[in-house]
């Protein structure tokens, strides 16, 4: 038996050989050469799926080399997409691999370039990437697997088109945002700080953000404190002076000293001469650079522990070490001193300030860049020293500030596995076999869990829209020819969007008239046509190029040769009334000490309702021949 045959006869046993004789024709969309991604090419290359085309933006780092097998030390720096197909290409001889080192957003990977592969496999961790990509396969009508790992955490669901749940169907929570004036001038938690040196203080001094207005323009808006705003408008313009100190060569030793003064003394007594705003809250402590440094400083009694305090009690200067950290604690994680945290402030401002005045323009956080995490480190714990808030190790402040979810090797294997499985349930069509399935850490003894398929939201504003093509050249092209192009003969009235902006509407048209080109409307995007009345479903348009045989004389767009016809809209059911409280009829239970109320006299002559009932037609029963009854009244024997 030959190599070859060798290779391919467990895999043909296994999956048939209908099934088996089919993989070498199949193409895959593989997009992502992260963790999962790894995995799962190789899962496939070995499978023997014919056509892989790999598709990843990003380079290979050091950090990824812990569970990203297909790559090396010599790869740092290097394209994942290319790497990682050169080194999965050797596995397998027969499977062609065709890498992209490219963003899947942009244009030339449109409608009709997903049209031409089998099944695609989500291996991204990017949330506005896998929507993109979920809504490219709805519209291109080609399933696709999606899925991903958080830890021991995992999760595959395959997607097909009016069968299944898109990954749009169900909500997803967006990312923590924090107010303003929390992150700027009263924070209560590390990541605050964090937020705050990473987004603000990185940007105000190394990058393009010198007066940070529009954020706080927004925030003004929003409500926030308004006399807040204004203090930290003053501080924004003060910084300036310090950037322009960190880039001039002459003053470069100086510039750190400038830094700390400015944030974490100045700063802090501006917003202590605010006193309204620490009547409910612990005022911060401005630090001393020369106290902290020759061990005279001391932070605040009764504090919670931050870096260099102990138990509470004050520290001098900070210096005795926390959280058991020895000094052969590995480095990232070693608790840092307040004083560790002021050399660290210092050494890694002077290597930023001499990066900016070697040439670089801008300098943005990057958790594998070594300066910039050390900055991020320092001043986000020297101002949670300042607030009494607990400091963090620079590892953790990495896991944080890079918004690092912990990556585990065995979870993206079994993912990886589960993956091919689904694929390969695609292929068959065997649709009653499609589940989604979840690796659950909290019962070691069912780690899997297998959920049938649901179908789609009848609300979802992606799988639920009727989807076209119109291949076309968007400078010759203007919006009317494609709006009543596709509309035909159906004359209702319609609103066209692209994405969230509005291009007409039935009161005004006058954009009809104009090139897709000059509406920034171009190809591998979206025209969605909707029903002004809400009556049918919304028909979204996606754009293509034209083919290069397209004859110059032509029209300069190609229209679908069957015209969609979009569904009824779903109806949202109408909320049921809340049922009304039931109040009791019954005479509460006497408390200790007071006397049952008397029961209600019974008529003689007649029962509460009948009684009701003569009063309603102005006559009134009387309960006795005493009763009195009072004026305007006629008695009748």
């Amino acid at each position: 038996m030959s190599s070859a045959s060798r290779r391919t006869v467990h895999a043909k046993a296994i999956l048939g050989p209908e099934l088996f004789a089919r993989l070498p024709d199949t193409k895959v969309l593989l997009v992502g050469a992260g963790g999962i991604g790894c995995e799962l090419l190789k899962n496939i290359v070995l499978t023997g799926f014919g056509y892989i085309t790999l598709l990843d933006l990003d380079t290979i780092d050091v950090s990824n080399l812990n569970r990203q097998f297909l790559f090396r030390k010599k790869d740092v720096k290097q394209s994942k997409a290319l790497v990682a197909a050169q080194t999965a290409g050797a596995f397998n001889p027969n499977v062609k691999i065709t890498p992209i080192f490219a963003n899947i957003k942009e244009p030339e990977y449109d409608v009709e370039w997903f049209q031409g592969f089998d099944i695609v496999l989500n291996a991204l961790d990017n949330l506005d990437a896998r929507r993109h990509v979920n809504k490219m396969c709805m519209a291109a009508n080609v399933p696709s697997v999606e899925s991903g790992t958080a830890g021991y955490l995992g999760q595959v669901q395959p997607l097909v088109k009016d069968l299944t749940e898109c990954f749009d169907c169900i909500p997803k929570p967006t990312p923590k945002t924090f107010p303003v004036c929390t992150i700027r001038s009263t924070p209560s938690q590390p990541i605050h700080c964090i937020v705050w040196s990473k987004s603000y203080l990185m940007g105000q001094l190394f990058g393009e953000d010198e007066d940070a207005s529009g954020e706080l323009d927004d925030a003004e808006k929003q409500g926030e404190n308004a006399q807040e705003i204004a203090t930290l408008r003053e501080q924004a313009q003060a910084f300036q002076a310090v950037r322009k100190a960190l880039r001039t060569p002459s003053e470069a030793n100086a510039a750190s000293r400038l830094v700390f003064e400015k944030i974490f003394n100045t700063d802090i007594r501006n917003l202590l001469a605010m006193s309204d705003m620490w009547r409910s809250r612990t005022p911060p402590v401005p630090l001393d650079f020369d106290g902290i440094m020759d061990g005279t400083f001391s932070l605040r009694q009764n504090a919670p522990p931050t870096n260099g305090q102990s138990n509470g009690q004050p520290v001098v200067n900070g210096s005795a070490p926390t959280n058991g950290s020895t000094p052969a604690a590995i480095k990232d994680q070693r608790a840092l001193s307040l004083k560790d945290n002021v050399s660290l402030f210092v050494s890694s401002t002077q290597r930023l300030a001499s990066r900016l005045q070697q040439g670089e323009e801008t300098i943005s956080f990057d958790k594998d860049d070594d300066d910039t995490l050390d900055f991020v480190t320092a001043s986000s714990n020297l101002r949670s020293a300042a607030y009494g808030i607990d400091g963090k190790t620079r590892w953790e402040v990495k896991e944080m500030a890079g918004n690092i979810i912990p990556a585990i090797a065995t979870t993206n294997a079994i993912v990886s596995g589960l993956i091919v499985l689904q694929a390969l349930n695609l292929l068959r069509k065997a649709y009653n076999k499609l589940r989604s399935v979840h690796i659950l850490a909290n019962k070691p003894n069912v780690p899997l869990s297998t959920i049938q398929l649901v179908g789609p939201n009848p609300f979802c504003g992606i799988c639920r829209d009727t989807y076209t093509k119109v291949l076309c050249d968007p400078s010759r092209t203007r919006l009317g020819d494609v709006v009543k192009g596709v509309m035909g003969d159906d004359d209702r009235e319609v609103s066209v969007y692209e994405d969230k902006r509005v291009l007409s509407d039935p009161e005004w048209n006058d954009n009809h008239e104009r090139t897709l080109e000059s509406l920034n409307v171009t190809r591998g995007k979206f025209l969605s046509i909707v029903d002004e009345d809400g009556e049918l479903g919304t028909i979204t348009v996606a754009l293509a190029a034209l083919p290069e045989s397209h004859p110059a004389d032509a029209p300069p767009f190609i229209l679908p040769s069957v015209l969609p016809k979009p569904p009824p809209a779903p109806k949202k059911a109408p909320v049921a009334p809340e049922t009304p409280v039931k109040i009791s009829r019954k005479r509460p239970a006497p408390t200790d000490g007071e006397e049952p109320p008397s029961k209600r006299a019974r008529l003689e002559l007649s029962s509460p309702s009948k009684k009701q009932r003569l009063e309603d037609d102005g006559l009134i029963v009387m309960d006795g021949a005493d009763d009195m009854l009072e004026d305007d009244i006629i008695e009748i024997d």
